[in-house]
């Protein structure tokens, strides 16, 4: 069944319904998900991309609820997709959007989306992603991941983010973890929330002090900010930095450069999917499955089983 052309309108036309089935086609990567990207994929672009990550319980829900709230005082629209762990019996997202955004989930203005992860240890689903160009096309001005909080592992939120904002909290050593977990070099700028904690400052210290450590190369030297987001203290800052960091990349054609990249990997990894589905069929499924007993009694290797599957591949 083709995608309809009154359905792709609606989205173009920000129908909440049509936003959502649409969203929910990618995710259970519906027969005709592909063509309805195709078709929506000219209408991306215009709309600002921003990763808000760092370690559990930092107050990424917290903060991007009232990044949200500012945003719409502004008369912006905003899509966010809170990306959550995976249940690991169905699959679907374990937190709802509505239970840690209900502050904004009656606004017309503001689409949100909770997503599982699906065991993408980089925190950011790839469904999220194409999710985000759907909310794109509906016109969204601000688009606001929210990274499940897996603390060493987020790195996937550079992939689809035009700005990144990292979260961290003064206590548990988390300008180490930051360290440890690669964030260091991902982040455009840090927010150290609930800084009303003892130790704040000395955090904003250590994390500015490996940060003297990091190459520049763009330009851009990343800022440390404080928040305490339940009360609201430091959102306005936090947007000043995603647009002062918006407007450096766009000056110096480094966000053109990044979307760019960010195409081609988008279709490496669809030739990469294609390829594996064609790969894996029944007849090769077998051929593994009756190799398996050689390889465990040392008459075949992995790497010989392998060439002979990639050989009957090319035919």
């Amino acid at each position: 069944m083709a995608v309809e052309q009154r359905f792709i309108e609606k989205i173009y036309k920000n129908d909440r319904v049509a936003v959502s089935r649409g969203i929910s086609m990618v995710e259970n990567e519906h027969r005709d998900a592909v063509e309805l990207l195709r078709n929506l994929y000219p209408r991306t672009g215009r709309a600002y991309r921003v990763g808000i990550t760092g370690p559990p319980g930092s107050g990424k829900s917290t903060i991007t609820n009232r990044l949200g709230s500012l945003y719409r005082k502004r008369k912006q629209s905003v899509g966010i997709i809170a990306v959550d762990p995976s249940s690991p019996f169905t699959g679907g997202a374990l937190l709802g959007d509505r239970v840690r955004m209900a502050d904004l989930e009656l606004d017309e203005g503001v689409f949100i989306r909770s997503m599982a992860s699906r065991g993408s240890l980089g925190g950011l689903s790839k469904k999220a992603r194409e999710a985000a160009d759907i909310l794109d096309a509906a016109g969204c001005d601000m688009i606001l991941f929210e990274t499940v909080g897996v603390g060493q592992s987020e790195l996937d939120v550079v992939r689809a983010a035009d700005t990144v904002a990292v979260v961290l909290v003064p206590e548990s050593g988390d300008s180490i973890q930051a360290m440890k977990a690669g964030l260091m070099e991902i982040a455009d700028f840090f927010v150290l929330n609930k800084s009303d904690r003892a130790g704040a400052e000395a955090a904003v210290r250590a994390i500015k002090t490996v940060l003297t450590l990091r190459p520049q190369s763009d330009g851009w030297s990343p800022d440390v900010i404080q928040s305490v987001a339940t009360k609201g203290t430091g959102i306005e800052r936090v947007a000043e930095l995603i647009a002062a960091h918006s407007k450096h990349i766009r000056d110096k054609g480094i966000l053109k450069a990044k979307r760019r990249d960010r195409a081609v990997e988008r279709v490496r990894e669809l030739v990469s999917d294609r390829i594996r589905t064609e790969f894996w069929d029944e007849r090769r499924e077998k051929m593994l499955e009756a190799q398996v007993g050689a390889m465990l009694s040392g008459n075949s290797t992995p790497y010989d089983v392998a060439e002979r599957l990639v050989k009957d591949f090319k035919g």
